[in-house]
């Protein structure tokens, strides 16, 4: 398994050149072929018109939404063309409510998609929708880079969050390639359970399965120091100087068909390395 198809959803210039750099690195370390969707997004409405609307205002949105991926897709061909890598850009238009289906059904047939933080000052409010709809409805593992991060092929050091659950275990599955790659991936389990399975051994089978496929693993048991889980994470990844964070992504359905849930949300919030993620 390898990361061969690398796809990454592109919705403002601004926030647009810390994933392209990204994508481009993964299809370099890789030998991979980055696809890129440059979305112009109506931001003026949630899925519908009201029956009253000027046909001049619609026309006009849709222009400016229209301008907006083709000057996208422009900034990613000569971004990709400058780093040498393979790729093909695409440009459409969609309005925030139906955003989740063009991203799903590309990232349904991409090995790793990847993508800009989608919390902080200057996203859009398409940012956490683009994100749910790769992990959750496309099914595809995603990358999430935080702002102006260093682009990093293979990270050297991995940190892997594991706490017995299926989302962790479906992550690390799915992220053999950059594991296999690791000088050294640090296995964390912050407060095991007492009488679970793993009770007098916390991560051995999982470092047992992955020694199995050649990967070079440590074993972290850390103590719920800070309140949250997110935290202990962030700060042990500094601590170690590590490259990427694997963990299980978390969700529920609510009022959308899928809402980041409150660990994996703080974890995007305050990251400060590229967050590997899969449901």
């Amino acid at each position: 398994m390898t990361y061969k198809t690398i796809l990454t959803v592109l919705t403002s210039q601004d926030t647009a050149e810390t994933p392209l750099s990204q994508a481009a690195s993964m299809a370099a370390a890789f030998d991979g072929h980055t696809d890129v969707l440059c979305l112009g997004v109506d931001r003026t409405q949630t899925g519908y018109y009201y029956a009253g609307a000027n046909a001049m205002v619609l026309q006009e949105t849709m222009t400016r939404a229209k301008d907006d991926a083709n000057a996208l897709q422009s900034y990613a061909d000569d971004y990709l063309k400058k780093a040498g890598v393979q790729f093909s850009t695409d440009a459409g238009i969609a309005q925030i409510a139906d955003m989740g289906r063009h991203v799903a059904r590309l990232a349904r047939f991409s090995d790793l998609v990847v993508l800009g933080q989608p919390y902080g000052k200057g996203k859009g409010v398409e940012a956490e929708p683009v994100v749910e709809a790769a992990l959750f409805e496309g099914r595809a593992p995603v990358l999430v880079v935080p702002d102006n991060a260093k682009p990093v092929g293979q990270p050297k050091t991995i940190l892997v969050a594991w706490n017995e659950s299926i989302e962790a275990m479906t992550s690390i599955r799915k992220a053999i390639p950059f594991l296999t790659g690791a000088d050294l991936v640090r296995i964390v389990v912050i407060d095991p359970p007492q009488h679970g399975p793993e009770r007098s051994d916390p991560g051995g089978m999982l470092a047992q399965m992955l020694a199995r496929q050649g990967v070079k693993c440590e074993i972290d048991v850390l103590s719920k120091t800070m309140p949250r889980v997110s935290d202990i994470l962030i700060r042990h990844a500094a601590d170690t100087d590590a490259g990427m964070i694997v963990m299980g992504a978390y969700g529920h359905s609510r009022f959308r068909e899928a809402i980041l849930g409150g660990a994996t949300r703080n974890m995007l919030e305050n990251a400060t390395v590229p967050i590997f993620l899969a449901h």
